[in-house]
C-alpha cells in the first residue's frame, strides 16, 4: 500500500508540469520574435496553400503576379533566454513552383514544457489566386480575392471581405463572417459548429439560399427580389433574383444572419459578437 502511495506522490510534480504546459500562454511573459519574408512569381490562377498551427493567417488580394509573404515568428518562454532558444526551432516549410506555393508551420516533436509559439502570416497574393488555408488555433482573414477560396480553422473564426469567387469557409469553434462583392457561378458554403454565421451579398445577386441551425435562429435582411420557399426558426430556403449558384449556411450552436451589402451596421455588430 505504501509503495502505491509513494509512486503516486512521485508522479505529482510531473503531472503538474505537464498541466502547466497545456494551459494558455498568458503566463509565458518572455518573448522573442523575428520575421520570415519571401516573394514568389505565381502564374495567373495559381494556387496558394498555407497550413498553420497557432496564429493569424491574413491574405489580401492585390494586382500583379507577385506573391509576398511576411511571417512573424513568435516564441514565448518563462525567460528571455528560453524564448530566444525556441525561436530557431519554429520552422516554416516551403514548396514553390510557378503554379503553386505551399507553406506550412512545422509541428514540434515531443512535449514542450514552459514554452509556446505562434506564426502570423501576412500575405499579399494576386487577386485571382486559388487559396487553400488550414489553421488550428487562430483567425483566418481574407480580403479582395477573386479566385476560389477554401478556409478551415478549428479554434478561431474565418472572416472574408470583398470576395468574388467560390468560397468554402469552415470552423469548429468560432464565427464565420463573409462579405461577397458578387456571387460567382460556383458555390458558397459557410459552416461552423460553435459560433455564428454572417453573410452579406449584393441585393442584385442571383443565388439559391439555404440556411439551417440546430440551436439558434435565422435572420434575413430586406432583399427586394427574394422568393421564400421555406422559412422557420431553424431552416430557410429562398431564391434571390430568380436563383443562381448555391449558397449554403449552417451552424450547430449559433445564429445565422443574411444581409444586403449596404447593411454595414448589422454586419459590424455581428462581427464583434462572433469574434
Amino acid at each position: 500500500m505504501h509503495l502505491v502511495v509513494s509512486r503516486r506522490l512521485a508522479l505529482l510534480p510531473v503531472v503538474a508540469l505537464l498541466a502547466a504546459c497545456d494551459g494558455p500562454m498568458g503566463h509565458l511573459t518572455a518573448r522573442a520574435t523575428d520575421e520570415w519574408t519571401h516573394t514568389y512569381q505565381l502564374k495567373s490562377g495559381g494556387e496558394l496553400r498555407i497550413a498553420n498551427t497557432n496564429g493569424l493567417v491574413e491574405i489580401e488580394g492585390v494586382d500583379g503576379s507577385v506573391l509576398e509573404v511576411r511571417a512573424e515568428r513568435i516564441a514565448r518562454g518563462v525567460s528571455e533566454e528560453a524564448a530566444r532558444e525556441l525561436l530557431p526551432r519554429i520552422v516554416i516549410k516551403e514548396d514553390a513552383t510557378p503554379e503553386r506555393v505551399s507553406l506550412s508551420t512545422e509541428r514540434f516533436s515531443g512535449i514542450m514544457l514552459g514554452a509556446g509559439f505562434e506564426v502570423r502570416y501576412h500575405v499579399k497574393a494576386p487577386k485571382n489566386t486559388v487559396v487553400d488555408v488550414t489553421n488550428t488555433n487562430g483567425l483566418v482573414r481574407l480580403n479582395g480575392l477573386s479566385g476560389r477560396v477554401n478556409a478551415r480553422t478549428t479554434n478561431g473564426g474565418v472572416r472574408g471581405e470583398g470576395l468574388t469567387g467560390d468560397v468554402e469557409a469552415r470552423s469548429t469553434n468560432g464565427g464565420v463572417v463573409i462579405d461577397l462583392a458578387s456571387v460567382s457561378f460556383g458555390h458558397v458554403k459557410l459552416h461552423t459548429t460553435n459560433g455564428g454565421v454572417t453573410l452579406t451579398l449584393p441585393e442584385t445577386a442571383k443565388a439559391d439560399l439555404s440556411a439551417s441551425v440546430t440551436n439558434g435562429g435565422i435572420s434575413v435582411g430586406e432583399f427586394q427580389g427574394l422568393d421564400v420557399a421555406e422559412k422557420s426558426r431553424r431552416h430557410f430556403e429562398a431564391r434571390l433574383n430568380g436563383g443562381g449558384p448555391s449558397v449554403e449556411l449552417q451552424t450547430t450552436n449559433g445564429g445565422i444572419r443574411i444581409r444586403p451589402r449596404n447593411s454595414v451596421a448589422d454586419t459590424d455588430k455581428d462581427d464583434r459578437k462572433n469574434h
